[in-house]
């Protein structure tokens, strides 16, 4: 699948970003859902949209940015060339890191609820169900970019580079000679880490729409947004021992996206068992809709 879907002139649209927007678009609708739902404005939602995309991807370039990968363009490069920072459109769209663009996404959401009198935790839980869909699909652009993929398999499922475009090398030809890394492509398949990941969010999405709304007089506002932290981050710390090329933190041997999961993780796990130490709902209106 070539990784451009189409050019006019010197102006090229690329799969990745389209899937992007179609994940940004497709969350958003799900949010207004939400929002309905439990009695909010859906048109925030659409107003939060711009906010989102804009610090998310500013948090998703410079997260790739500060990064090291193993065999990957990162830190090391960027200061030597500052003004490649800002170009991360180039190559298909490579070069965005999705812990960035959550933390982006989130400060966008803090911004935008202080400035219209909003509930953060009450928002941050209408967004959720969006932001794994959306990240569910835009996985799929690393399918498309022939990147992030795992070792090599025999498993029926793995996954097939096609020499003719672009494409991530694998790190343990780095350094090899170019028709050695095409042989090698062409005859080996890959763990689609990507695909992996994709399934873990799109059942995280399930679970949310499903016992959000069953448990919802168990729940407190800001509980969906903490069940993420702790099922994102349990996904992405299993995804992880599949990327051979992944940014070593120096800590027991793990991927600085592991440590970032174990985190999300207490982080989720913490928040929730002190918000419901002894609470319990005294009323109706004191439950999550």
């Amino acid at each position: 699948m070539d990784p451009v879907l189409f050019s006019i002139g010197p102006f090229t649209v690329h799969w990745y970003g389209v899937l992007i927007v179609i994940g940004a678009v497709a969350g958003a609708f799900v949010a207004t859902k939400e929002a309905a739902r439990r009695g909010e404005d859906p048109e925030h939602v659409w107003n939060l949209l711009v906010w989102v995309l804009i610090l998310g991807i500013i948090g998703a370039r410079l997260y790739h940015v500060f990064s090291n990968p193993v065999g990957g363009v990162g830190w090391s490069y960027y200061r030597e060339h500052p003004l490649d920072i800002i170009n991360f459109w180039s190559g298909g769209f490579r070069g965005l890191g999705i812990y960035g663009a959550i933390l982006g996404g989130l400060i966008a959401v803090v911004i935008y609820t202080r400035r219209h009198g909003l509930s953060l935790p009450r928002w941050v839980d209408i967004v959720t169900p969006g932001l794994l869909l959306g990240q569910t699909i835009g996985r799929f652009g690393n399918y498309v970019n022939q990147e992030l993929y795992g070792p090599p398999t025999t498993l029926p499922w793995g996954f097939k580079i096609n020499p003719n475009y672009p494409f991530m090398t694998p790190t343990e030809m780095i350094g090899r000679p170019q028709e050695e890394v095409l042989a090698y492509v062409a005859a080996t398949r890959f763990h689609p880490t990507f695909f992996y990941e994709a399934l873990w969010n799109f059942v995280g999405f399930l679970l949310v729409m499903v016992f959000g709304r069953k448990l919802a007089p168990k729940l407190r506002d800001g509980d969906i947004f903490l069940f993420y932290l702790i099922w994102y981050g349990v996904g992405r710390f299993w995804v992880e021992m599949f990327r051979p090329d992944a940014w070593r933190s120096g800590i027991l041997n793990l991927a600085t996206a592991q440590v970032i999961a174990l985190a999300l993780v207490i982080i989720g796990g913490v928040g929730i068992f002190l918000r419901h130490r002894g609470w319990q709902p005294s009323s109706p209106s004191e439950a999550a809709p």
